[in-house]
């Protein structure tokens, strides 16, 4: 395996016997963006530990800065002092959201209850991703929301209070979610989220780690969780889990190579985003958790990872409420797809086609390159039993499909060449150099 220079313009792969030894991952991106923010608009200081490496979040960072939160940082070590509920102040310029959805949609609900007028950009990528579904629910709390035909670049004029509204999600989406009830801490009365299919409950968790009530009703149709426009946040230190998403490259890796013996620590587990985990196991993956335990309100464990792949006559389908629990995901297992003598199938999965790239369109055509069979859907895949070989992969800027393509080298015959390969630092800067430490 080598390296090239810094700036990777490029990263050549061969096939790999196993991979062995500990792994290091970054603090969980979803987990860090959420963190920052709640931090940002509480009163006091609060220190983030492990917080992400990742562009993505220092996007955030970036654009809670120029809204005038104290941010010092040191190294994985984030301290925030906050701003409290309506101490943000208007910008004096775009706030830049880099790549990161999360950043902009998110950041947006905050923002629709401010008295002043931002304007969220971002870069060519993010630029293209739908944002009508976060200025739906926004104007009908009472902001203003000018886009470019329902993209980015996004004017967000606040409105002080907002109307409480009860909101239900028309796709699955924590982005959505999370943008609806963080301005319900800006309405008036409760708000309510209806979630037909379960996202990830970052926000709700963490908003009770900073001390404000979330409550979950089961209802007939899902789920409805509710804030109070009245509540307040209170500073408090929070750890962030490692990310179970960087995991999942590795983890596949491993699985995928016989004689693995890989050790991750301190991952997130959440119910909410272990399903990659657990359709690993359901197909018989010699997977192991140990030391569970819950940090800062969010489930974590130490992942075992020891090689061998059972195989099945069945086809592994991967569709429905899954889909949504383990999107980021669904590249590196079409990749592990290619391993099972039955293939794998995956559904449902239309959202993959607004990601940061049609992730759909870009794991056919470069699973084809390296010689795979592969049907593709307008809302998925078919990927069949295939011997790949080493071709040059065409990322399309987008990290998940960088890092799914590098697991992909280490199973296939020749030299692969993944071409702008820099594009991991959006989640995961250092991740070549951590498969670099554990590929034999």
């Amino acid at each position: 395996m080598s390296r090239s220079a810094v700036k990777m313009l490029y990263m050549r792969l061969s096939r790999a016997s196993s991979l062995k030894g500990v792994i290091e991952l970054p603090g969980d991106k979803s987990i860090s963006h959420r963190a920052a923010m709640l931090a940002a608009i509480a009163d006091g200081k609060t220190r983030i530990s492990n917080f992400a490496t990742s562009a993505d979040c220092k996007a955030t960072l970036g654009c809670l800065a120029a809204l005038g939160v104290k941010i010092e940082r040191d190294d994985a070590t984030v301290t925030i002092t906050g701003s409290g509920k309506y101490g943000l102040i208007k910008p004096s310029h775009e706030l830049d959201c880099g790549n990161s959805g999360t950043t902009m949609r998110l950041l947006a609900g905050i923002l629709a209850g401010q008295d002043f007028t931002a304007t969220l950009v971002g870069d060519a990528s993010l630029q293209i991703r739908p944002m009508r579904r976060i200025i739906e629910p926004l104007t009908k709390m009472g902001a203003s929301v000018a886009s470019n035909d329902g993209r980015a670049p996004l004017t967000i004029t606040g409105s002080k209070p907002l109307r409480a509204i009860e909101y239900k999600l028309p796709v699955a989406s924590a982005q959505i979610k999370s943008c609806v009830l963080l301005a319900g801490l800006y309405a008036g009365g409760e708000t309510a989220v209806i979630e037909t299919t379960p996202t990830r409950d970052h926000t709700e968790r963490m908003l009770e780690w900073f001390g404000v009530k979330v409550r979950s009703e089961n209802l007939k149709s899902g789920c409805k969780i509710t804030v109070a426009g009245d509540a307040g946040l209170s500073a408090c230190d929070f750890a962030v889990p490692c990310d179970i998403s960087a995991a999942a490259f590795f983890i596949a890796a491993a699985v995928c190579l016989e004689s693995s013996d890989l050790t991750l620590k301190n991952v997130g587990v959440s119910p909410t985003r272990r399903a990659f985990l657990d359709v690993l196991c359901e197909i018989g993956a010699n997977i192991e958790l140990s030391d569970e335990r819950e940090i800062s309100n969010e489930p974590t464990a130490t992942i075992r990872v020891r090689g061998g792949l059972p195989q099945t006559s069945e086809t592994l389908i991967i569709h429905g409420k899954t889909i949504a629990n383990l999107i980021d995901e669904i590249p590196v297992l079409a990749v592990l797809g290619t391993k099972l003598d039955a293939g794998l199938e995956v559904r449902d999965a239309a959202e993959l086609r607004v990601k940061e790239s049609d992730r759909i369109a870009a794991v056919c055509e470069n699973l084809r390159r390296m010689n795979a069979k592969v049907d593709e859907f307008e809302d998925g895949f078919r990927v069949y039993r295939s011997d790949l070989n080493g071709s040059q992969i065409d990322t399309y800027g987008d990290h998940r499909i960088a890092m799914a393509f590098a697991v992909a080298a280490l199973l296939a015959a020749g030299e692969t060449e993944i071409v702008d390969a820099e594009c991991v630092a959006i989640s995961f800067p250092r991740f070549f150099e951590a498969l670099d430490s554990v590929v034999m």
